[in-house]
C-alpha cells in the first residue's frame, strides 16, 4: 500500500530504461535537484562516450578536442589564451594546463602578439588542423550513435538543443573564423 503522505520526489525515479517516456512524477512538478542530477549523469555518460572514441583513435580527450575545436573555428586558427579560457569556461591556468600536452605533441603552438608581447595566442599548427579534421569525423560518428534516428526524432534533437541552450549550453560557432580577432 502506498503512503498518501509520502513525498513523490523522495521515491526512486522510474526506470527510464523500462519506459523512457514514463513521467516519474505524474501530476507534480519534477524535483529540480533530481532533474539537475540526471543532467549531470547524462553529461558524464556523453563525455565518457566521446572520450572513449577520441582517445582510442586519436589519443585525445573530449576536453582536448573541445579546445582544438575552438581554435579551429577562430580566425586564423588562433585565439588569445584568455579568450580561449573564457570560451571553455576554465581559468587561464586551466587553459595553460590543457594546452601544454597539445603543444608537446605538435597540435598547438604558442604565439606572441605582434603589437603587445604580454598577449599570448594559442594557434593550431598545420598538423593540428589535419588531426582536428580526423577528430571531427570521429566526434560526428559518436554523436550519430548517441542520437540514433531510431531513438531520437529531429524534433527531439531540436527541443533538446533549445533546452540545453537555455541552461547555457552553447557550442563553438561551426563557421570557420566566426570568432573575432583581437591584438
Amino acid at each position: 500500500m502506498t503512503d498518501p503522505h509520502a513525498n513523490p520526489h523522495t521515491n526512486p525515479p522510474a526506470d527510464p530504461q523500462a519506459n523512457p517516456q514514463a513521467d516519474p512524477h505524474p501530476g507534480t512538478r519534477p524535483d529540480p535537484l533530481d532533474t539537475a542530477l540526471r543532467l549531470v549523469r547524462a553529461q558524464a555518460a556523453v563525455a565518457k562516450r566521446f572520450d572513449a572514441g577520441l582517445s582510442r583513435l586519436h589519443g585525445v580527450s573530449l576536453s582536448d578536442f573541445t579546445l582544438l575545436l575552438h581554435l579551429g573555428h577562430a580566425p586564423g586558427g588562433r585565439m588569445r589564451r584568455v579568450d580561449l579560457a573564457e570560451a571553455l569556461g576554465v581559468t587561464a591556468s586551466g587553459v595553460t594546463r590543457g594546452l601544454a600536452p597539445l603543444e608537446r605533441i605538435g597540435l598547438v603552438s604558442r604565439e606572441a602578439a605582434a603589437r603587445d608581447a604580454r598577449v599570448a595566442y594559442a594557434a593550431l599548427t598545420p598538423t593540428g588542423r589535419e588531426r582536428l579534421a580526423e577528430m571531427l569525423y570521429t566526434a560526428r560518428k559518436v554523436a550519430a550513435e548517441l542520437f540514433a534516428a531510431d531513438q531520437w526524432s529531429p524534433d527531439d534533437l531540436d527541443r533538446l538543443a533549445v533546452l540545453l541552450t537555455r541552461l547555457g549550453g552553447t557550442a563553438p560557432d561551426p563557421r570557420p573564423g566566426a570568432a573575432t580577432a583581437r591584438d
